[in-house]
């Protein structure tokens, strides 16, 4: 959640960094109206304000279009604020003008195509007839002296390419945030599936070891009761089977228990692996021809479930590799991946510390850290002859 935070932060700085190009070029304009003595007071105030309120809608329709919503009342009080703020001001390109580019910047963010066309196309021939209008009653702090064909066609020119251009590079932007929420929720969709297929499989197993028993112990018990009053003897045998079969009914539950809160580790890695590569992640996994001492895989099992996660939420990894190996001595667990997130290289996350705790229970030690060449290493020890 912590990378989909920050993506979501740094579309919305993007898209308003179109607000502060805006601002960038106002400046610019009353600049040089202060330069060329141009500069009116009474319109430069009011036309402010419509900017700077105009500012205020832009941020908001930047995140309501990042919670997928299309606020259709503030796109169009923000264009009549853009407008007041271009024909009081003087819509010159490199001023006031900007502010309906500003507009259409954002107005254009989640519509469809044939939308972004007509608003393209209301605003340059917005923009350009304020422009022309600015020139002609001298309030254009950067009127053109120069004849009306070659202003109208600057204009065309000026306007018609910030049209072009504006849209495009916020609808990208945009894109892109949605592509990100997207894939981290199906990386959420995958591990809720793969929950929901473990849970499934303890259901199956479950119903399988002690639905006989069960089924056993009822008809077992019926009989028993028919034969209490004709056949007390055989009545009591049946009794004594009863027994018999609940205890290993107890017994099997037990194990099933006991198997599905000690992970396997060949299941495990095949459910990562799986989880992995679906999510786009390439994974390899290397293990010894011999399977490992008791107590061991059950930890390495856990360290593994808690190293892809790891994984799949605090990293921007492209591979995994997972590599068990072990000796006389000693079995080690190592899980190598291309994706150092800055929450990773600080701390081991509380996790990771609950693996290190497991880990150092059968005489071992976890170790999780960069490698300093844009890699994350996790490793996890068990010294057998201390187990022994």
């Amino acid at each position: 959640m912590d990378e989909i935070a920050r993506a979501r932060r740094l579309t919305w700085v993007t898209l308003v960094l179109g607000l502060a190009l805006m601002w960038f070029l106002i400046a610019a304009g009353v600049l040089a109206g202060v330069g060329e003595g141009k500069l009116q007071w009474w319109r430069l105030v009011p036309a402010l304000i419509a900017t700077v309120c105009f500012t205020w809608l832009g941020r908001r329709i930047i995140d309501a279009v990042l919670d997928r919503r299309y606020p259709t009342k503030q796109v169009a009080w923000a264009a009549v604020l853009a407008l007041i703020a271009a024909g009081v001001g003087g819509a010159d390109p490199f001023g006031f003008g900007f502010a309906p580019m500003c507009w259409l910047y954002l107005a254009t963010l989640g519509v469809s195509r044939r939308t972004v066309l007509l608003q393209s196309l209301g605003t340059l021939v917005a923009c350009v007839a304020l422009g022309m209008l600015g020139v002609a009653t001298g309030v254009s702090v950067m009127a053109l002296d120069v004849p009306v064909l070659g202003t109208l066609i600057y204009y065309v020119l000026l306007y018609g390419i910030w049209c072009v251009i504006l849209p495009p590079s916020g609808r990208m932007w945009v894109w892109i945030w949605r592509l990100a929420v997207q894939a981290h929720e199906g990386r959420e969709a995958h591990t809720r599936l793969a929950l929901a297929e473990e849970r499934l499989r303890f259901a199956r197993d479950l119903h399988d070891l002690v639905g006989h028993q069960l089924s056993a112990i009822a008809v077992k018990t019926e009989l028993a009761v028919r034969l209490s009053d004709a056949e007390p003897a055989a009545a009591k045998a049946e009794m004594a089977e009863i027994n018999a079969l609940t205890r290993t009914a107890l017994r099997e539950l037990r194990e099933a228990v006991r198997g599905y809160r000690e992970l396997d580790l060949a299941a495990e890695l095949n459910s990562v692996k799986g989880v992995l590569e679906a999510a786009g992640v390439r994974c390899e996994v290397h293990l010894p021809y011999r399977d490992l001492p008791d107590g061991v895989a059950p930890v390495f099992a856990y360290v593994v479930r808690e190293a892809a996660t790891n994984v799949l939420k605090h990293s921007t990894a492209t591979f995994c590799d997972i590599t068990i190996r072990f000796t006389e001595d000693e079995a080690e667990l190592r899980v190598r991946n291309d994706g150092v997130a800055r929450r990773q290289a600080d701390d081991l996350g509380t996790g990771l510390t609950g693996m290190g705790e497991r880990v150092a229970a059968v005489g071992g030690k976890l170790a999780a850290h960069p490698t300093g060449d844009g890699e994350f290493l996790l490793t996890a020890v068990v010294s057998l002859p201390l187990r022994g």
